[in-house]
């Protein structure tokens, strides 16, 4: 059993190697200046109008977490339709409890506005 572990063991010390060693190296052997166009905040050739220290909307962050929380649920959902002939009953109940909350969750939160951009 410990042979068949040994590649996989073998395998990780060669990619922590490689991690520790490839910011070595590039820091040891490429030269990088800093010159005042490269260190600005903006490339694009022309002086930004605002200050570039500026908080983000929360709505961006609310967004991102919807998103986030959906696209979980797709992905269980999707575990689940794959594997529904293997399931129980109390898999297929518990399922459909879990689709009823995310759908209880989602309709909340159109009812609070959180979806909608003002």
């Amino acid at each position: 059993m410990g042979s068949e572990y040994l590649f996989l063991f073998i395998y990780a010390i060669f990619i922590l190697i490689l991690v520790l060693l490839i910011p070595f190296f590039s820091t040891l052997f490429v030269y990088q200046e800093n010159y005042q166009e490269k260190i600005t905040p903006y490339e694009c050739g022309f002086e930004p109008f605002e200050s570039h220290i500026q908080q983000f909307e929360v709505r961006y962050y609310l967004i991102a977490i919807l998103f986030l929380i959906f696209d979980l649920e797709l992905a269980y959902l999707m575990s689940w339709i794959i594997n529904l002939e293997f399931l129980s009953y109390y898999a297929i109940f518990s399922m459909y409890v879990f689709f009823f909350l995310i759908v209880l969750a989602f309709y909340y939160e159109w009812l609070k506005g959180g979806l909608e951009w003002d």
